[in-house]
Order: structure tokens, then C-alpha cells, then sequence
């Protein structure tokens, strides 16, 4: 795979590259409206999509850190992009040119201090695995071999910049607007910038490894602090392949119903047990072993879920609550979903709007047992997503619906959700948790 020699550092010099990345954007509606007077209309937006997307995530990946992450958080909203962004930006989940061998070793310098070779026996400056803030080597020492991910130059220092680049996109994808907008923002900001702290992502690793490791069919690797670094993790080498990878080629139903019951237990386990939550659930962050089980990596984005927070949003997941018109509407205000300074037109329109939602996205909560390779469920949700994504009623409405807490998530659940799809879990018990 190609290299790179260099990233933009700069806040001008991100700047420019994604006002070069508009003018391209523009060109190409340009050549959409010619070629739709030739063509039909569907074969000219898809070819739209596609070489947006291309510009797009061209610049995004020269780019790396907030923007390219945020790329990657779009990937996982199948339901709302276009197939040709969702193919694209899922790249960025574990497959973007690597910096080169040089840069690498001076930037592993810079972080540490010294050469990779003083600390270890061998070192492997070409990348096996780039995304979007950081890359992983391979490294030996005393005959123990170790996968070191290496933070890309300038990644933290530009996160608040490389947001207020991207902000007009996802305002206007999401349909943000009003003056407590930048809460959401302010959320997302503070979350990437833990993700850089990789001192703190080995501490927040090694608690999940340590509360986890007892779920049957779950793997991690060991983490390893006097390696690591502010800029530097230091972890054992787990070799597997990527679970997108493996689920293309996987006929065996039972590795299948095995491996998604150890996620879905591994996810309901944090989030009931922990109050805590792996929040980053993307192909690229899982691996399958040689032996069928499922190994976890990368706890950079952790996700706290405050009491006031996870106790209404499970009562909403509970059939009663959704049957009961008032003390739903009641945990409406609670999640701040509903406002005090609401209409009735959004009263109403927002309590019959999340009720659909929750209806459909609750279903596997209300099952003892619950089918994920069942497509219907997926395409109800994905037809709900691009119902309220194309609603001229809701775009005329204010879009700053509920607490911070839900970017996160909501996020959560949307990636397992898509993990469970992936990889046709049948059979899984839903509270199995409770007996770990």
C-alpha cells in the first residue's frame, strides 16, 4: 500500500486542504446536472455520491484524526448515507495509507523519546494497520511479540480545530440547529480528545480486560504500561482477521450464534454491570482467532452511563412504558427529548415520532431471545432512518433533540446492532448477562 510522508499540522493547513476537497465537490454537481440531461436522474445521483465520496474521504484521510474519525462515525449510519459514503468512509475503520518508515520512526522519537530498537529487540516500521488516529507495528522483545500503535503527528492538538471544519456537514446532515447546538459538539470534542490520551486508554483497557475477561468466548490482549506513552500503546500481538473479513466467507451458523452471543454479552455486561461502554463497536475494533473466539481491542472511547441518563432510557425499552402514553411522555422530559418550551405541534409530533423509533429499536429488549440475522428487523430500521431523514416536517422543527448522552449511545447500540447483522447471530439470549 502506498505511504505518506507527511500530514497537515497546521490549522490553515487543514483548512486548505477541505476548501480544495469544496471545490471539487462543486465541480462535480457541475458534471451531475450535464449528466442527468443525458441520463437518468438515479444514474447520475449515484455517480454523484460516488465521486463526492472519493473527494471526500481523499482529503479526509490525508488528514487523519477528528476528521477522518468522524468520517469513520458517519460509516456506521447505514441508514442515513448513501451506500457509496457508507462503502467509502468504512474504510477509514482500519484501511488508509500508513505513514511511511521514516516518519514513523521519527515520530516514535518524538513520543518516546527514543529509537523503537532501544526498546525493543525488533521493530517493524512498515504498518500493519492504519485508521484513523493512530497505526499499528509489530515489535519482538525477549522473544514476546507486541502490536504498537503510534498516534499520528499533530492528531490531539487539532481536534477542536478539525471539528469546527466539519461542523456545517453534520449540521446539516443531522439537522442541529438552535443556540445549545454546541453542547453535542462539545461532547463529541471532549470524547476525541480522550481518545488521544493513550495513558488514559491503557488505565481504561486494562479495567475492561480485568471486569471482562471472565465472558466465555472473549479475548483481549494484555496492555503494557512501561511501553507505552502519552502518543504510544504498547499491547500484545493477537493475530486474527477482521470480522468484516470473516464474516464473508463464514457458512458455519454455530461459530456464528457463538460469536454473536460473546459480543452481545460482552456489550450488555458494560453497559448493566459496568455502567461503562465500549462506545467505539466498528469491524475494525474486532477480531476473530483461529479458534472462533472473539477478540476485543482499542478501549480509547469509553462511554460513563450516569444513572440519570440509563435508568429512564431502559424504562423506555420495557413494553409497559412504551403501552403507558403518560409515563412515556414523562421520560420524554426526563431524556430531554421533549422540552418545556415545546409547541404542542412538537409534542406531538416528536412523542409519535421517538415512539415509532423506540417500538422498532426496543424489539430485541422485549425477547428472551432475539434472531439479528433477520432482515426484516434491519430494513425496518433502515427504511425508519431514511423516513425521518427525508421528513420536511422535521427539518422545519428544532433537530436538538435530547441528552448528550445520546451521541454516544445511540452510537453504541447502532454499531452492536450492525456487528449482530454482520455476522447472522440466531438464538441469543438477550439477559444471558445476568448470570455471568
Amino acid at each position: 500500500m502506498k505511504t505518506i510522508d507527511s500530514i497537515p499540522i497546521t490549522k490553515i493547513s487543514r483548512a486548505s486542504k477541505l476548501v480544495t476537497t469544496g471545490a471539487k465537490v462543486g465541480v462535480n454537481y457541475l458534471k451531475y446536472y450535464g449528466d442527468k440531461m443525458v441520463n437518468s436522474k438515479e444514474e447520475a445521483k449515484e455517480r454523484l455520491n460516488q465521486n463526492n465520496a472519493e473527494d471526500i474521504y481523499d482529503s479526509l484521510k490525508k488528514l487523519r484524526g477528528s476528521a477522518l474519525k468522524v468520517a469513520q462515525m458517519l460509516s456506521m449510519e447505514k441508514s442515513i448515507l448513501p451506500q457509496a459514503y457508507v462503502e467509502k468512509f468504512s474504510l477509514s475503520q482500519f484501511s488508509v495509507p500508513p505513514l511511511s518508515p521514516p516518519l514513523v520512526i521519527k515520530t516514535f522519537k518524538k513520543y518516546f523519546g527514543k529509537h523503537p530498537e532501544e526498546l525493543f529487540d525488533t521493530f517493524n516500521a512498515t504498518s500493519v494497520n492504519a485508521a484513523s488516529i493512530g497505526q499499528v507495528h509489530i515489535a519482538e522483545k525477549d522473544g514476546v511479540k507486541f502490536a504498537v500503535k503510534i498516534q499520528y503527528p499533530g492528531v490531539a492538538e487539532s481536534i477542536a480545530s478539525d471539528l469546527a471544519l466539519v461542523k456545517p456537514i453534520a449540521i446539516k446532515m443531522f439537522n442541529i440547529k438552535g443556540k445549545d447546538s454546541d453542547k453535542y459538539f462539545k461532547e463529541v470534542e471532549n470524547k476525541l480528545t480522550e481518545e488521544t490520551n493513550y495513558i488514559l486508554e491503557v488505565e481504561q483497557s486494562k479495567t475492561v480486560v480485568e471486569a471482562c475477561r471472565h465472558i466465555p468466548n472473549l479475548c483481549f490482549p494484555n496492555y503494557y504500561e512501561d511501553l507505552s506513552s502519552e502518543r504510544i500503546i504498547t499491547m500484545d500481538y493477537m493475530k486474527g482477521e477482521h470480522l468484516s473479513e470473516f464474516v464473508a466467507h463464514n457458512t458455519d451458523q454455530n461459530v456464528s450464534n457463538k460469536l454473536g452471543q460473546a459480543l452481545w454479552d460482552f456489550y450488555m455486561f458494560q453497559i448493566h454491570k459496568l455502567r461503562k461502554v465500549h462506545a467505539d463497536p466498528h469491524p475494525g475494533n474486532f477480531l476473530i482467532s483461529e479458534s472462533n473466539e472473539l477478540i476485543a481491542l482499542d478501549f480509547g472511547c469509553m462511554k460513563a452511563i450516569p444513572d440519570d441518563f440509563y435508568i429512564p432510557y431502559f424504562e423506555l425499552a420495557e413494553k409497559e412504558s412504551l403501552e403507558n402514553p403518560e409515563f412515556f411522555k414523562k421520560k420524554l422530559y426526563e431524556l430531554e427529548i421533549l422540552r418545556t418550551d415545546d409547541s404542542p405541534e412538537e409534542i406531538e409530533f416528536f412523542s409519535a415520532m421517538f415512539h415509532e423509533l423506540l417500538s422498532l429499536f426496543t424489539q430485541p429488549f422485549q425477547n428472551e431471545v432475539f434472531d439479528f440475522s433477520n432482515p426484516e428487523f434491519f430494513n425496518s430500521v433502515a427504511a425508519m432512518g431514511q423516513k425521518y431523514s427525508k421528513s420536511t416536517e422535521l427539518r422545519n422543527m428544532n433537530g436538538n433533540r435530547g441528552s448528550t448522552h445520546f451521541i454516544y449511545i445511540n452510537r453504541t447500540f447502532f454499531g452492536l446492532y450492525n456487528l449482530m447483522f454482520d455476522l447472522k447471530a440466531k438464538n441469543v439470549q438477550i439477559n444471558n448477562f445476568y448470570t455471568l
